[in-house]
């Protein structure tokens, strides 16, 4: 068997094989709060081609990573704005921000313990006190 193997298979995208300008196309939309489906669409790649390029390209991630910091300021920018709207979905809008950016309800653990514990002594037993506590 030959030690010179062709390999198999598309060669990986790199950045030169996105479209021109991409990063500044992925930056206006997560502006906006895209999500990584539509900037992996407007590339014109898959959602795990847009992670495996992320994971091979430090200048790709660095750049996903500023398109989540902006999508989640756009997204928290709305339910700020919508404070005073009645009719607006705070609920809709707090799962979008759970499922898209991680956020977890606080959950707190209170964890008690209690022990008694009951020492009868016959008096009339010649054992020592000190002798069982120190054993």
């Amino acid at each position: 068997m030959s030690e010179d193997k062709r390999p198999v298979g598309r060669p990986k995208i790199t950045l030169e094989d996105l479209p021109k300008d991409w990063e500044k196309k992925i930056l206006k939309e997560a502006k906006e709060g895209a999500s990584i489906v539509e900037l992996a669409v407007l590339l014109e790649i898959s959602r795990g081609t847009f992670y495996d390029l992320g994971e091979r390209d430090e200048y790709f991630l660095n750049t996903i990573k500023k398109c989540k910091r902006l999508s989640e300021v756009w997204w928290l920018k709305q339910g700020r704005k919508q404070l005073e709207n009645k009719d607006f979905s705070y609920t809709g809008w707090y799962m979008n921000m759970k499922n898209r950016f991680g956020w977890a309800d606080k959950q707190e653990t209170k964890q008690e313990t209690s022990s008694k514990i009951e020492i009868k002594v016959d008096k009339q037993s010649d054992l020592n006190i000190d002798d069982f506590l120190n054993d």
